[in-house]
This record gives structure tokens, C-alpha cells and sequence, in this order.
């Protein structure tokens, strides 16, 4: 199992299409058995794929393949599923959580019923279909877990526009931050998100037809589910994306993910850049973004913004060793809001709002001062001594930040 999946069980849930079927063939190149634990058994009129057209391409692809009616939302029909696998292949190694749900609406637009679907199959199905599983995975010689699932990104603009969703898919990394803790040492638990957004179903869903030419094909995350359940179970508790990985296992070519190779590709949502930048790119590319909010948000667009833009380009993991800092910026003017800097924690990051943690130094000036300040039209110390900058905290971190400044002036 350490070198490839030759006669390992691997139980995937969601596996009649997308992501999930994607690593199902990639397990079954290697003679893999797969329990394909999905809902589709009779075509869905607007989704490809059955639990048997799946299995089909598994048996073809080399792999023997046990197609399973699963909703993991019932207990019974999961417990049926991990028997049947367990009596026909003699065991599970693998469990692979990908069922998913999702619906990008607002607290009052997401009806309950709506709720239930993500919660039921994200979290609780997750953790259900992981405890079902776990006594067959201790028997194993590597067991894994790998769960479809994101960071725990806790900036709230992850949570603003579709509360329920997120909460039902950080449900999934929280099944992985607990149980990689309690079974350490017998069975890794990791989650794998992609950098970008992936061509499926759910995706042309959620951004229209156009939205194809800004996604990776389904391979990649294949490709990076392979390299982590080869891995020992030492390895747990990882939230990895798809593209760092395949980068430390030496793949450097990455456009024969791209649906359309050479076209910018659309990042994946929970990871740095904010929702309003994402609809922004998907709109100016021809796409229809279903999750956009419903306030405009002027922090989104504009010359701070574009500054922002700048200095999220410069951060890295050297400046925030020598700066080590937090900066909270209040802007007046025509440009109003609240901005922050973290220098402080793991490569840095920047955006409006408050800072993720305290703030060491709060700076208060005129959004055009600011523009000029970070353009080096104006120099930090003038705008301080002439009354145009308010200086709150650490004044020592505060003339730390016009190294970062100069930097800026190079960019510009």
C-alpha cells in the first residue's frame, strides 16, 4: 500500500461522478477495490453518472468495484455498505469522504430544508460514515481518512454570504482536526481542498457554462489524493491543498490540469483571496457567480483595494519575521473603512477589515494620505509630525512598516 493500491479497499463516498469518482479511477489503475457509496443509481436528469456507470469505468480502468446505494445520511444504509465491503473485498483501508452538498445563500434565503441536506451530508454524514468505518480501518496495515474539505479559514467574509454552507463544510475539517488527534498513531486524518476551482457538475451549477475555462480539471485532485494515501499514517492532521503537494512530489507542470491551458484560473473559495475578488475575476471572464453578495461591497473595489492588491503581492515569510507585527489602518475620506496588515502570523496577509488578531499598532490618517503614504509620495514621519497620521501603539513597529513602504515603491 506504501507504493500504490494494489488489492487495498477504498471506501468513496459521492463516487458515481466529479472529484470522487476521479480518485476512484485513479485507485483502480493500480487494481484498487472501490466501494462507490452514492445515490445515483437510476441517471439523474441533470447530472452525469450512476453508482453503475462508475463502477463500469473502475472494472475497465483495472479496479474491482462494489457499487453501493448510499445516502450518508442513513445509518443503515452506510452500515449495509461498509458489511458488504468488508464481506467481499475483507476489509476497508481507505475511507474517503466526499459526499458533499452545497447552496451559497444567506440566512434568510437558505430554507431549513436546505440546511438539513448540507449539515446531514457534509458533517454529519462525514463523521457517521468515519465512525462506521473506523473499527475495519484499525485492522489495517496504513488506514486513511481523507475528507473533501477546506482550511479552517476563520475570516468572516468566508462566512458572510452562505453561513450554512460553510459551517456544514468546516464540519468536515473539524472531523478532521478531532480525529487525527484521537486516533493518532493507528490511522492518518487529512483533508484536501484545491487551489482553484475544479471542473464538476456542482461548479457549472454555481458559475454557469462559461466557468469552465477558469478550473482545473478533476485529475489534479486525483493526482493529489494519491500522493497523500501513499503517505504513512505518521502523516495526519494535514490540511492540504492539491497544487502544494503535487509541487513537493516534484510535479512542475501544472497546465495539463487547466481545462483551458494559458487562461487565468479562478481560485477555490476558504482560501486567501476574498469572495467579492472572486466574483469580480469570474464575471470579467465570462462567468455568472451564484454566491455574490448581496450588499455592494465598496471595500472591494478601488484605488485602497488596488493597493491592498499590491501588498498582499509582497508579503512573504522574511518580512513577517522581521516585522512581526500586527497594523490596523482607520481610513476616513472618500475611501473610508478599516484595513489591516498581519506581519505577524505564518507568510502574512492583508484585506479590509479588522485584523485577524489584535492589532499592535493602530494607524488613523485620510484615505488619500494613505494612498500616498504606501505610494511613496509622503513619507510616514512628515504625515505623523504634521498631524495627518495618528499613530496608536508600538510606534517602534510603526517605523518597522516603512521598510515595507519602500518595498512598495518598487512595485509601483
Amino acid at each position: 500500500l506504501m507504493r500504490n493500491n494494489k488489492g487495498c479497499t477504498i471506501f468513496i463516498t459521492g463516487a458515481s461522478r466529479g472529484i470522487g469518482k476521479a480518485i476512484a479511477l485513479k485507485a483502480a489503475r493500480d487494481g484498487a477495490n472501490v466501494v462507490i457509496a452514492a445515490k445515483t443509481a437510476d441517471p439523474h436528469p441533470k447530472l452525469p453518472g450512476t453508482i453503475y456507470t462508475a463502477a463500469a469505468e473502475i472494472e475497465a480502468a483495472g479496479g474491482k468495484a462494489l457499487p453501493c446505494i448510499v445516502d450518508v445520511r442513513d445509518e443503515k444504509q452506510i452500515n449495509q455498505a461498509v458489511e458488504q465491503a468488508v464481506e467481499k473485498f475483507g476489509g476497508i483501508d481507505i475511507l474517503v469522504n466526499n459526499a458533499s452538498a452545497i447552496n451559497l445563500t444567506g440566512t434568510l434565503e437558505t430554507p431549513m430544508k436546505k440546511v438539513d441536506l448540507m449539515l446531514g451530508i457534509n458533517l454529519r454524514g462525514t463523521y457517521l460514515t468515519s465512525k462506521l468505518c473506523i473499527p475495519h480501518l484499525l485492522k489495517s496495515k496504513n488506514p486513511h481518512i481523507l475528507n473533501l474539505s477546506p482550511p479552517l479559514n476563520l475570516n468572516p467574509s468566508w462566512f458572510k454570504n452562505h453561513t450554512a454552507y460553510t459551517m456544514a463544510k468546516y464540519g468536515m475539517s473539524m472531523c478532521v482536526l478531532g480525529m487525527a488527534e484521537e486516533f493518532k498513531g493507528s490511522i492518518a486524518v487529512n483533508a484536501l481542498w484545491p487551489k482553484t476551482a475544479i471542473q464538476t457538475a456542482a461548479m457549472d451549477m454555481l458559475g454557469g457554462s462559461e466557468i469552465g475555462k477558469q478550473c482545473r480539471k478533476v485529475e489534479i485532485v486525483a493526482d493529489a489524493a494519491y500522493a497523500i494515501l501513499k503517505k504513512p499514517t505518521s502523516f495526519t492532521g494535514q490540511f492540504v491543498i492539491d497544487e502544494d503537494i503535487l509541487k513537493k512530489e516534484g510535479v512542475k507542470e501544472f497546465d495539463v490540469y487547466a481545462v483551458e491551458p494559458g487562461h487565468p484560473l479562478l481560485p477555490d473559495f476558504f482560501l486567501d483571496q476574498e469572495p467579492e475578488d472572486l466574483a469580480k475575476q469570474m464575471e470579467e471572464h465570462g462567468a455568472t457567480p451564484a454566491f455574490k453578495s448581496g450588499k455592494a461591497d465598496s471595500a472591494a473595489t478601488g484605488p485602497i483595494s488596488d493597493m491592498f492588491n499590491i501588498i498582499r503581492g509582497i508579503l512573504s515569510p522574511d518580512i513577517v519575521k522581521t516585522t512581526e507585527a500586527v497594523y490596523r489602518f482607520d481610513l476616513s475620506g472618500e475611501h473610508a473603512g478599516v484595513w489591516y496588515i498581519d506581519l505577524k502570523n505564518d507568510a502574512g496577509s492583508a484585506g479590509s477589515g479588522d485584523p485577524p488578531t489584535k492589532a499592535d499598532v493602530i494607524m488613523t490618517l485620510d484615505s488619500a494620505d494613505f494612498i500616498k503614504m504606501f505610494g511613496g509620495r509622503l513619507k510616514p514621519t512628515m504625515a505623523f509630525m504634521s498631524g495627518k497620521l495618528k499613530i496608536k501603539g508600538d510606534m517602534g513597529l510603526a517605523i518597522k512598516l516603512e521598510k515595507m513602504m519602500a518595498m512598495m515603491k518598487s512595485k509601483l
